[in-house]
């Protein structure tokens, strides 16, 4: 047998190097790089084993684990899941600042290879600095914090357990149901340590998307769901565009005139404007979507984990004979609330749905419905995002401006807040994967460190982040990295003051005005923060404006922050659905009672067990 005499840094590297996709007929790396905060516990060994491989496998230097950690998954989620990055840290803060980012992963099943490093597996200087110590367990490290959000975790304690381990770690990061963040924490000293390796561990090898076929007794339960139903909907969740199934979506809501839904991650599968397409679903859903889910009959949900947010807390669908088919990947989302599951590729899934079902179409008075209903919605929506001239804009206004000047095959990124909500109703996607929302999670800071990873994929996209200025104070450091990585975004920044979503939703259950608004705190002073002159310390061509025409402008040479001041009160009223977020049950305001008395009416609508 062959072997290289390589560190286990050097190996790791060399093997990661070695892997790659085929896109469009075209080979590509697997990995595209690595994003790399250095440390003592990974500069001396993957630090110099990164110097040695910078041609093949790129090194990018962030600012924060965390945000490196985002960027990381919006590149993959922008890549459908096609492409990934990997992210090394030192021990203790660094590595324990990706935790947030693999829990991001986790929830989306986006894959992220995260490699921090660990302590001494010799032991010989142990505790060394940044070491956590468990008094009752001395294999436990930090790193440890990563297993209950990595699909798989691993600690690499002996040079030759870095050959099982990667091999295992690409298949999860590339299997369409295990997909999701993998951690191999590195022990600093095995970086270092040289073994004899298989040179067979270092041949290139294609990694193609597996694309499970249907169970023949469950494709004939769900075709007679189908054929039998009179008011059937579709829900398009990420999967769609995951396994690149957007062209059959669409054949298939044409063909057999069904309309269809969006959740956040499923936006953009469908053009905005096809009469069939009734947009968002759920809590931040569409009037036409809602209504249409209240009467459907059956629900065909394509690649969705069916969150709260997308069911209304499951008290949107009324109808008493409604079913859910559940069109997944993975069993585990495909039998929720007891749906009949039909385990498979979601593009091969509608595919094959549509040859068997031939001619069948939903009843003509259906498609009609929607269409009228959709007609009807367009209006509410462009009065919300019309132009305005109060002096502070709702966020649906400054939403139709940007909108205003986009183009069809522009990206929008943003994540958390009220911010997400507005724009699953509202914004007009031109084209797939226009729209990028880290909603899962719903983590505050993605945003700017998100958009950074969607243009690194496809950098030919203009991409426009929008984030709410706590977002922005939580995490803006990457608006450096976009620059150094020439990688130009165009970030709004809406200053309501404060966090103006959870404010509304506060006082929606009877609260206070608490600890929310800037000018709710206890604090002495209130701090007037200036966005842009922050962020043109960060390098960013940055203004402030204070009118909707002024957000009209195109693209800036590099990075372009600009600011404006908005209403934290105003939400848009059309559309939507209840949320179940728990009241008090005993309150001695009386708007708490208040409260709790419609959401004990609300409750009620809930389909729980069936």
């Amino acid at each position: 047998m062959t072997t290289v005499k390589l560190t286990m840094a050097q190996a790791l590297v060399r093997a990661l190097a070695a892997q790659s996709t085929e896109i469009g007929g075209e080979r590509q790396p697997l990995v595209a790089g690595m994003f790399a905060i250095f440390g003592h516990g990974n500069v001396a060994g993957l630090g110099e084993a990164l110097h040695g491989a910078r041609e093949q496998l790129p090194t990018f230097r962030a600012h924060n684990e965390q945000a490196m950690a985002h960027a990381a998954i919006a590149f993959a989620k922008a890549s459908r899941r096609r492409r990934m990055l990997a992210c090394t840290t030192s021990i203790g803060p660094g590595a324990t600042n990706m935790v947030t980012a693999a829990a991001v992963a986790h929830v989306n099943r986006l894959p992220v290879l995260l490699l921090p490093g660990d302590v001494y597996a010799s032991r010989r200087p142990d505790p060394v600095l940044q070491q956590v110590e468990n008094f009752g367990d001395g294999t436990v490290s930090a790193n440890d914090c990563f297993r209950p959000v990595s699909r798989y975790f691993d600690r690499i304690s002996r040079p030759e357990q870095i050959i099982p381990a990667l091999n295992r770690a690409l298949q999860v990061l590339t299997d369409p149901v295990e997909c999701g963040p993998v951690t191999l924490a590195l022990c600093q000293d095995t970086q270092a340590e040289a073994f004899d390796y298989p040179a067979s561990f270092f041949e290139e090898r294609l990694w193609l998307p597996r694309r499970p076929e249907p169970d023949r007794h469950e494709f004939q339960t769900v075709l007679a769901l189908l054929a039998a139903a009179k008011k059937p909907l579709i829900i398009a969740g990420g999967g769609v565009l995951y396994s690149e199934a957007e062209q059959r979506l669409l054949a298939f809501c044409e063909t057999h005139r069904v309309p269809c839904a969006e959740t956040q991650a499923g936006k953009s599968s469908l053009p905005w404007d096809h009469p069939l397409n009734l947009g968002a679903i759920g809590v931040t859903g569409t009037a036409a979507a809602n209504a249409m889910a209240r009467e459907a009959d059956l629900v065909l949900a394509v690649g969705t984990r069916l969150q709260d947010f997308i069911t209304g807390s499951w008290a949107l669908f009324q109808n008493p004979a409604m079913r859910i088919v559940g069109l997944n990947v993975a069993a585990f989302d495909a039998g929720k609330h007891r749906a009949q599951p039909l385990v498979c590729d979601a593009r091969i899934g509608l595919e094959q749905l549509s040859d068997a079902l031939g001619n069948w179409r939903a009843p003509p008075g259906w498609a009609g419905k929607a269409s009228e209903r959709k007609g009807k919605w367009l209006a509410d929506a462009a009065a919300a995002t019309a132009p305005t001239a109060d002096d502070l804009p709702s966020d649906a206004a400054v939403i139709g401006a940007v909108q205003r000047q986009a183009m069809p095959d522009d990206v929008v990124v943003c994540a958390a807040g009220g911010l997400p909500g507005e724009l699953h109703k509202l914004w007009q996607a031109g084209a797939p994967g226009g729209y990028h929302m880290e909603y899962g999670f719903s983590c505050m800071g993605y945003e700017i460190a998100g958009g950074l990873g969607v243009k690194m994929a496809d950098p030919g996209r203009h991409v426009t982040v929008m984030v709410g200025d706590g977002s922005y104070l939580m995490m803006n450091s990457e608006i450096a990295t976009s620059i150094m990585l020439g990688m130009n975004l165009t970030i709004v920044v809406l200053d309501n003051k404060g966090y103006g979503c959870i404010n509304r939703l506060q006082v929606a259950t009877g609260g206070a005005p608490f600890n929310n608004l800037l000018r709710n705190t206890a604090h002495l002073e209130l701090p007037a923060i200036d966005f842009a002159a922050h962020a043109a310390s960060l390098g960013a061509i940055a203004t402030k404006v204070s009118g909707l025409d002024k957000l009209e402008a195109r693209k800036a040479k590099r990075t372009s922050v600009i600011v404006i001041d908005t209403d934290p009160l105003a939400s848009t009223e059309a559309g939507g659905h209840w949320w179940d977020v728990a009241v008090p049950e005993v309150s001695e305001r009386a708007g708490v009672r208040k409260a709790r008395k419609a959401y004990d009416a609300a409750r009620k609508a809930q389909r729980l067990g069936d």
